[in-house]
C-alpha cells in the first residue's frame, strides 16, 4: 500500500506494509542491551493454589507477570519527566503524536581525552534540516548491539551542544542507538537531556529521546509507537517507512 506525504513543498511516497523495525525486543534473561546495572528482564509464571499459568507445564492458558527497568533494559523512549518532578511529566501526557518525518544518520564518535563523542560538527554534516526527528547511527555499527552490557564501559554520548542545536531546530524526537545521550557517569548533571529539552526554563514538553535502538540509514517515515504506561520512560517499538 503506497501512500503521498506532502512535506515542506515537497511529495513523497512510501509504502505502509514495508516497516522497518529498530526497536531491540525485550527478552527474557541477559540476551537484551542492558546498561547502569538494571536487573534482567524476568518472566515469571504466575501460581495460585492448583492454578500454573502455563499451558507447557499443564495449565489453561499462558499468564505471566513481566519485571523490566524502561531506562536500562532495551528500547525505550523519555520525556523531560527523566529529569523533572513535575507528576504529569510522562511519556503517556506528553507524547500525543505519532507519525514524523525523520532523517537516519550516520556519525562516528570521536576520541575526547578517556570518552568517546558525538559532535555537533559531525551532526552539522551529515542532517538536512528542516526535519521532525532525528535518528542517530553510531559507526561501527556492529552486532552486538543487540545484546551488548554497557554497565560500567563509559559508551559513547552526544556533545552537548548537539541537544541546543536540536532544541534550536525545532527538531522535536531524538533517537540514538547507545544508553543514554549523555556520559555514563557525569555527576547527575544531564546535560544534553537537558539542552534538548531546554530544561527547566523553557522546557520543550512535547518532545522525547528514544535510547537503545539498531538501526540503517536514510530519510523515512517514523511512527513512535509506546504503551499506555504512565511514566517518564517506556518500553517502545520505533518503525521506519523508507521514503522516495
Amino acid at each position: 500500500m503506497i501512500i503521498q506525504i506532502p512535506y515542506q513543498k515537497q511529495l513523497f511516497s512510501c509504502d505502509v506494509q514495508k516497516p522497518i523495525d529498530i526497536s531491540l525486543p525485550l527478552l527474557a534473561g541477559k540476551e537484551n542491551p542492558n546498561c547502569y546495572y538494571a536487573e534482567p528482564v524476568q518472566y515469571e509464571v504466575i501460581r495460585a493454589g492448583s492454578f500454573v499459568g502455563s499451558v507447557a507445564e499443564g495449565g489453561s492458558c499462558n499468564y505471566q507477570r513481566v519485571t523490566f527497568t524502561p531506562h536500562g533494559n532495551g528500547t525505550h523512549t523519555e520525556c523531560y519527566g527523566h529529569i523533572s518532578p513535575d507528576k504529569n511529566a510522562t511519556v503517556l501526557h506528553c507524547l500525543r503524536k505519532f507519525w514524523f518525518m525523520a532523517q537516519v544518520i550516520s556519525v562516528l564518535p570521536a576520541r575526547v581525552g578517556e570518552d568517546l563523542v558525538v559532535s555537533l560538527a559531525e551532526v552539522q554534516l551529515k542532517i538536512n534540516l528542516p526535519i521532525e526527528a532525528l535518528v542517530i547511527r553510531t559507526l561501527p555499527n556492529e552486532e552486538s548491539k543487540r545484546t551488548k552490557q554497557y554497565s560500567d564501559t563509559n559508551p559513547p554520548y552526544l556533545e552537548e551542544a548537539v541537544g541546543k542545536f536540536l532544541a534550536d531546530n525545532n527538531i522535536q524526537h531524538l533517537l540514538v542507538d547507545l544508553p543514554s545521550v549523555d556520559r555514563e557517569v557525569d555527576g547527575g548533571k544531564l546535560l544534553t537531556h537537558r539542552a534538548f529539552w531546554q530544561y527547566p526554563h523553557q522546557t520543550r514538553q512535547d518532545c522525547t529521546i528514544t535510547e537503545l535502538i539498531y538501526v540503517p540509514d536514510g530519510l523515512y517515515l517514523l511512527n513512535l509507537q509506546v504503551p499506555s504506561f504512565d511514566l517518564d520512560a517506556v518500553p517502545s517499538k520505533p518503525v521506519l517507512y523508507a521514503l522516495g
